[in-house]
């Protein structure tokens, strides 16, 4: 079932259209990415989503209704440019925060405190927000997002400033609440994640919907039938004539096929002619590669 569906959503800025009759599903539980370069309409379908803006048609639903100021207490949105009182005491912000998405005083606090523990920051409870570096920042971010304990949370460059442990410790987090059946919306320009992260993806690019699909499925659509093989002989020159050979190193080849599932054939023809073979891969395109190929053809 899917948590978020928008169907056929355009915003429109006098004559630009930032978002040109948009329409994907994200199922729950899921981590969805929302990708495309700069300009591509992704903030501005996050707005509509947290409704910050309005779309001037199309439908949002939640939960199969139609999004409505209620489900707001029920989305968590961590912007890429964080929002957090300088003049504040962590604690005290973060339980402030809290009230305004609907937790009560107690419960507000319940939480904060189990955050803090659980990112053992107990002792930052009373530092003023400006004392934070941008990566003591960032984890007081994301705990501002989820405290509330949201059905959805939009995640937007979540690992900014952030060293590889404590970048590690938000992505086991996001693996433990997507687990728990929370749906996440995941907007980075770092590819790498996306392929690390991601469940499924959408990429805009001008406004609008260009690509969607799940990453192991599109990995499989855009591939180019090549296969890395890797060897500890040599190789004698004749036994690659009839091959296409893209690129060739010290005991290393990758070769492409015009047609589908020769793999077999390419590994029997190094086994037959004995070579000793110590790896073989089919190698398929990065989300990087994918999304800079569409990108250009869009």
């Amino acid at each position: 079932m899917s948590l978020l569906s928008l169907q056929h959503i355009v915003k429109q800025y006098g004559n630009y259209r930032a978002s040109d009759d948009v329409s994907f599903e994200i199922p729950q539980g899921k981590i969805f990415g929302l990708l495309g370069p700069n300009g591509a309409g992704k903030t501005t379908l996050i707005r509509m989503i947290t409704r910050i803006l309005y779309p001037d048609s199309g439908t949002i639903l939640f939960n199969g209704e139609v999004l409505s100021d209620k489900h707001t207490e029920l989305i968590g949105y961590m912007p890429e440019e964080r929002g957090l009182y300088k003049k504040m005491k962590v604690g005290e912000h973060l339980v402030y925060l809290g009230r305004l998405k609907g937790l009560s005083l107690q419960k507000s606090r319940e939480h904060v405190q189990f955050w803090l523990q659980k990112f053992q920051i107990e002792s930052w409870h009373n530092k003023f927000i400006e004392e934070l570096s941008k990566g003591m920042s960032q984890k007081i971010q994301f705990i501002a997002t989820v405290l509330h304990d949201p059905q959805l949370l939009i995640l937007d460059e979540p690992f900014s400033g952030l060293d590889p442990i404590n970048s590690k410790l938000i992505e086991e987090e996001i693996h433990t609440m997507s687990a728990q059946g929370k749906t996440i919306i995941f907007s980075t320009h770092r590819m790498e994640q996306v392929e690390e992260i991601c469940d499924e993806i959408v990429l805009v690019n001008k406004g609008k919907k260009i690509l969607e699909g799940s990453v192991k499925e599109l990995k499989q659509r855009f591939k180019e039938n090549k296969f890395r093989v890797s060897f500890n002989d040599e190789i004698r020159a004749d036994l690659l004539n009839n091959l296409n050979v893209v690129e060739k190193k010290q005991g290393e080849l990758t070769v492409k096929f015009q047609q589908e599932h020769r793999g077999n054939e390419l590994l029997k023809l190094f086994v037959e002619q004995g070579v000793e073979v110590t790896s073989f891969n089919e190698e398929l395109p990065s989300i990087n590669e994918i999304f800079i190929r569409q990108v250009e053809n869009n």
